[in-house]
């Protein structure tokens, strides 16, 4: 497989908050900057966007930056489809984007961007290894989400080795350390319905571990996946099945098992894409065979993240805020496909993967051509 650099935005903050600054705010006026201390990790193969993660928690799509990996398939176009409403999906009311709407009333763009892209839902993710409060930040998100009957997108981001040392390096100290946050996690689920995005890119990328290092982090995806729907058995946990460009279906199933994906004691199915652009029918066909490949019960589904592959993949295999991108469809929970349980904004679009802006910050001439 030929590596694809792939980047993925982590946030680690005290307070898990990011701050937006707009024309008048010592930035230009093309570029929110987050005022905590981001890590960016290139993907061997993959990779994720960048999401705070606080309480208030914000909002991002962006957090881990995935990039395709192996040889590009032509570039698929997703067809146009008009807005639909964000249904019971939950929209955290603080962002990069938010923010930038907020702040921008006169900016041409403003209208656009607020309407196609800050008025969607879109995944708030946790990815800074903060066991004294991350109990209190998903509470923040999931008791909100509740009280407006509406469903949040969670990403937990801390499995150590995380990218496996690369730019978005990070999470927690050890294993044992991960299971112990993934229970304080866990702790601030609540009893509502939640959707639980776990771990981008830690199966897929799972191949610069060494054998027994890969075991015990499946052992401890598995005992995670469990974990989760102890505390809430409303929530539905999908587990990293990489993308159509990477590995083969059978390939990933079989890690995948390994992980506990294909157990309902742990598992709702897998997502993929998370970050990058391929196009979602392409998606669903890989995902229907890593399925079916896992085994498992008949109800396993899949999410895809379908934020920037409106136009799908690049042919050229460019990962970093390519151009010629557009958005792909909304955030649903009735997606009409089999075996594909929903369509998410996993990554929040205009969040940079690096090369329209600093990683992680929101860049309004990339949302605006991706949403225009």
């Amino acid at each position: 497989m030929a590596a694809a650099a792939s980047v993925v935005v982590a946030v680690g903050a005290a307070t898990g908050m990011l701050t937006s600054f707009g024309d008048d705010g010592g930035g230009s006026a093309d570029e929110a900057r987050p005022a905590v201390t981001r890590t960016l990790r290139p993907q061997p193969p993959p990779a994720e966007p960048s999401t705070p993660a606080p309480a208030p928690a914000r909002t991002s799509a962006a957090p881990p930056v995935r990039a395709a990996s192996g040889t590009p398939a032509p570039a698929r176009t997703e067809p146009s489809r008009p807005a639909e409403p964000a249904g019971r999906l939950y929209r955290h009311p603080e962002s990069q984007v938010l923010d930038w709407v907020r702040t921008h009333p006169g900016d041409p763009r403003r209208d656009v961007i607020a309407s196609r892209v800050a008025g969607r839902p879109a995944a708030v993710w946790f990815a800074d290894h903060t066991p004294a409060t991350i109990t209190a930040r998903v509470r923040a998100v999931t008791s909100e989400g509740a009280a407006r009957g509406r469903v949040p997108v969670l990403v937990p981001y801390a499995i150590p080795a995380r990218d496996c040392g690369g730019h978005s390096q990070g999470g927690a100290p050890d294993l044992d350390a991960y299971d112990a946050w993934i229970d304080r996690f866990a702790a601030g689920l609540g009893s509502g319905e939640v959707i639980v995005i776990l771990e981008p890119d830690s199966v897929a990328q799972a191949d610069c571990l060494s054998p027994a290092e890969r075991a015990d982090r499946f052992a401890s995806l598995a005992r995670a996946g469990r974990v989760l729907k102890d505390a809430d058995p409303a929530a539905r946990v999908y587990f990293d099945a990489g993308h159509s460009g990477w590995h083969a279906p059978a390939r990933q199933a079989a890690w995948l098992k390994q992980a506990g994906a294909a157990s309902p004691d742990s598992s709702d199915g897998v997502f993929s894409n998370v970050s990058n652009f391929h196009a979602t029918a392409d998606e669903i066909a890989h995902d229907r065979a890593v399925l079916d490949a896992l085994g498992g019960p008949a109800d396993l589904g899949a999410v895809i993240d379908t934020s920037r592959n409106g136009n799908g993949a690049p042919p050229d295999g460019e990962w970093c805020d390519p151009a010629g991108r557009k958005l792909g469809r909304a955030p649903t929970l009735d997606t009409g496909a089999a075996r594909v349980d929903a369509y998410l904004w996993v990554k929040l679009p205009g969040e940079s993967d690096g090369c329209r802006g600093r990683p992680g910050t929101f860049t309004p001439s990339y949302a605006y051509e991706l949403a225009r």
